[in-house]
């Protein structure tokens, strides 16, 4: 990984007051924890170093992170460990389910580190994970997080055909920077997973998030808006972009929560149903707060 095509020297490395956060005291904190340990399962919270993971655990909620823990891409701004991956664990999805019914769960999100050494990038694991919760109790809110599959038709379909009630695949940043935040991807690969998955079934919530902060242009961030709801995207996450180590990209700015705000009024008249926008929302922070529209 590096930061040679975007200065480090421009690293900002004081943060603002509105990006700290509180550390946990909450037992419930520390029995997330617990729980999560005794099942054996992984979480984005803890392996992407989410700044939020003191307060959602604190709450009783996690995002699970399937498919292992190390990941076969490279993102520069992401924390997840890139080495090759462990053969899938057969009985992760049961013990997911288990986790979902321990914590008393309404709205569980999934994710899954990409799995480029797999043909179908994990879809099926993704699919029994979702079956095991379904046949625990079909009221669940289901929501995938999933890698862009690199657009297969077939591995979305697979994802699809285990009924999650939302789609989400993060486009992350704007088009211009892409290919210096995620190496190994696609701006339009990710805009055509999103469409695909909504044609493929009109029922389902689609979803995705961007990181600010990364040196993007406001009339960039407008057209990423644009292109999102052109392919049919519903829902917007939108958060301050954290370098989680020193061989990570810098941060270029600290977005400010009234610009924050501001960025999400423009999405709300763009046509997103649901915006989340904020210094330190994440794509899965407080994630049931949406279920009007996933129930509408």
């Amino acid at each position: 990984m590096s930061c040679m095509k975007i200065d480090p020297a421009l690293h900002q490395p004081q943060k603002p007051p509105w990006i700290k956060v509180r550390l946990p005291s909450n037992p419930v904190f520390f029995s997330t924890k617990a729980l999560i340990s005794d099942l054996r399962l992984h979480t984005v919270c803890e392996s992407a170093q989410c700044p939020n993971r003191w307060e959602c655990w604190s709450q009783g909620t996690a995002t699970f992170m399937i498919a292992g823990d190390r990941c076969t891409r490279a993102c520069g701004f992401c924390a997840v460990t890139t080495a090759k991956p462990f053969a899938l664990e057969q009985d992760e999805p049961q013990r997911v389910a288990e986790a979902v019914r321990r914590m008393k769960l309404k709205h569980v999100v999934i994710t899954a580190v990409a799995r480029d050494d797999l043909k179908d990038g994990g879809a099926d694991h993704f699919a029994r994970t979702i079956t095991a919760i379904r046949d625990m109790d079909p009221s669940i809110v289901v929501e995938v997080l999933v890698p862009d599959f690199h657009a297969q038709e077939w591995c979305i379909q697979t994802v699809l055909d285990a009924g999650p009630d939302i789609y989400n695949h993060n486009l992350e940043t704007v088009e211009r920077l892409t290919p210096l935040v995620r190496s190994r991807a696609k701006y339009r690969t990710s805009l055509r997973v999103l469409r695909r998955a909504k044609e493929l079934e009109p029922s389902v919530v689609t979803k995705s998030g961007v990181m600010l902060g990364l040196g993007e242009k406001e009339t960039e961030l407008f057209q990423t808006m644009d292109d999102l709801r052109e392919a049919g995207c519903e829902v917007l996450t939108m958060g301050q972009y954290l370098r989680p180590t020193p061989k990570h990209l810098p941060v270029i700015d600290y977005i400010a929560p009234e610009q924050f705000s501001y960025y999400g009024d423009i999405a709300r008249r763009k046509g997103f149903l649901y915006v989340a926008s904020g210094p330190l929302v994440r794509s899965s922070y407080h994630a049931a707060d949406f279920h009007p529209v996933v129930r509408r």
